[in-house]
């Protein structure tokens, strides 16, 4: 596969620079002023519904979900639209164009900055009908110095090696209804779901996850997947993943009620007392919960997905924005989805995470429910549930311009 890399910087303006990994010694640099590129991530930033300065979690959903454009197909198209045109360098788009007349499909790594952290590039629409998701695979390029930080070591993968699967924990002191309550619901509950396999396998709404059976769970296993809620704190080392902790078991985060979150910096320092005992984590993972991929909007890239593979993840699957449940999309939505969207997309990402290539694997569902939302506006197949997730890649030593394959 042919591959590029993409960065943008902050500083004032906006800097972009790409390079080819067959070629790394011609890169390209590009400045975007800041007033050219500005309105249309302000535009983006009101369409999400993650809170904007001075907004509730839920003003926000309301906001983005009964006002926004995400949910109104001729709306959302002229946002991706201007995106591409805001963000995409013609250079850049030309040179994706000749690999396209040729039959070659690219890959993209992408290490956004803070003011472009939450862009979907995937849905970003670059003709009639078409996203860049139809024309090339996309992942978040991690920084160098997480990817290649010296005590780093990527865990082994094997296909049929233990999955961890945490859906939908019982959070204590929070009840079904509340902030940190059910995010599965009803979902749960439909027989006709493809996720009632998984959830016969593991259950859901559990009490008994907490941080030590994690802790101890992830140390021989291939992948991990979580189904739940992710708070975010006043740095990015303060994120946080809500598991069945009680408020008495020891970590970096006070307690919330009869709660205390996990943090990415009990992941990344141990959430015992002493020295630094590092979490061991698996190969893949998946945090499938509102702005579990928030790392990057930190003018230092730390969090969960930064904790992750700092501890050992290759691959990691998150979050862009806040990510509302089905049942908040049938109460919010106009036109409320013909069926469940967060079933599917939970369903996609476990089997993108088994696969041989998680990214391409990914991606052939992004772009299928792109073709979807394209063809029949149903809010079923939104961006803004498809075009929230993004695979993080960080595999170990020199820059890889080709996914592994699994024997």
């Amino acid at each position: 596969m042919v591959t590029v890399q993409l960065k943008f910087v902050d500083a004032g303006d906006l800097y972009v620079s790409w390079r080819w990994e067959h070629a790394l010694d011609q890169p390209r640099v590009l400045i975007l002023p800041r007033a050219l590129v500005q309105d249309a991530l302000d535009e983006l930033a009101h369409a999400l519904p993650s809170p904007l300065p001075g907004e509730s979690s839920h003003q926000a959903l309301v906001r983005s979900i009964t006002h926004g454009p995400l949910l109104d197909h001729p709306r959302e198209t002229a946002l991706a639209e201007r995106l591409a045109r805001a963000l995409l360098p013609a250079r850049l788009a030309a040179e994706l164009n000749e690999l396209l007349t040729q039959g070659v499909r690219p890959h993209l790594r992408i290490q956004p900055s803070p003011s472009t952290a939450q862009v979907p590039w995937e849905a970003l629409r670059v003709d009639e009908g078409e996203r860049v998701i139809h024309h090339a695979d996309v992942s978040v390029l991690p920084p160098a110095t997480v990817r290649n930080a010296p005590d780093r070591r990527v865990s082994p993968f094997t296909p049929d090696g233990q999955v961890v699967a945490v859906l939908d924990p019982r959070v204590p002191g929070f009840d079904d209804n509340s902030a940190l309550g059910s995010v599965l619901g009803s979902i749960a509950l439909l027989p006709e779901e493809p996720l009632t396999h998984l959830l016969d396998i593991h259950g859901s709404r559990r009490e008994d996850q907490d941080r030590d059976y994690l802790a101890t769970a992830l140390v021989d296993a291939s992948r991990f997947l979580y189904v739940g809620h992710v708070t975010t704190g006043a740095h990015g080392l303060d994120a946080r993943l809500h598991l069945s902790c009680r408020a008495d078991t020891t970590g970096r985060a006070a307690p919330i009620g009869a709660h205390r979150p996990l943090t990415a910096a009990d992941i990344v320092l141990g959430h015992r007392p002493g020295p630094p005992s590092p979490w061991r984590t698996p190969n893949r993972a998946a945090l499938i919960a509102c702005e579990s991929g928030g790392d990057l909007r930190f003018a230092e890239p730390t969090g969960l997905t930064t904790a992750l593979v700092h501890t050992g993840a290759e691959y990691v699957v998150a979050t862009r924005w806040t990510l509302p449940t089905d049942a908040g999309l049938a109460h919010l939505a106009r036109t409320p989805p013909s069926t469940s969207t967060l079933a599917p997309a939970i369903t996609a990402i476990h089997r993108a995470q088994r696969s041989a290539t998680p990214i391409g694997a990914l991606g052939a569902w992004q772009q299928d429910q792109a073709t979807r939302w394209e063809q029949t506006a149903d809010p079923a197949h939104t961006p803004l549930i498809w075009a929230a997730f993004a695979t993080t890649w960080a595999p170990h030593g020199p820059t890889h311009s080709v996914e592994p394959r699994v024997s």
